[in-house]
């Protein structure tokens, strides 16, 4: 597989302070910040600091320690925010949109933390 990065999106930005963000949480892979225009109460994106485009892009080429870091990040964003059922909150939603169909906007891995309301049905029923 071949991804092209490229390094004047929004989160490479970010990731390197031109563009401020509400930092929830920084550890040495990843970043975690409230989205700019939240779908729901509590909705945090968590990006990787690798330049990686897409999901499975970062699952077959980043280090198993950002994998790690990444997998972990997303734990204890929900743990922060009191959304994760084994902790007796109500649940979460987690969306990596990823390409065009995907309708992914920025090209940069990203997961969206999406939590503090019921959400409903994330796609209709076939029908």
């Amino acid at each position: 597989m071949a991804y092209a990065y490229d390094d004047q999106n929004i989160f490479a930005k970010i990731l390197r302070g031109e563009i401020p963000n509400d930092t929830v949480l920084e550890t040495g892979h990843c970043l975690a910040f409230r989205d700019i225009a939240p779908q729901a109460p509590d909705h945090v994106l968590v990006i990787p600091k690798g330049a990686y485009v897409t999901y499975d892009h970062f699952a077959t080429e980043a280090s198993d320690a950002e994998i790690l870091d990444f997998a972990r990040t997303v734990g204890r964003i929900c743990d922060m925010l009191g959304v994760s059922p084994g902790d007796g909150g109500a649940g979460y939603r987690i969306i990596a949109n990823t390409g065009a169909n995907g309708v992914q906007d920025v090209p940069h891995l990203h997961v969206h933390i999406l939590g503090g309301r019921v959400l409903g049905r994330m796609l209709p029923k076939a029908g």
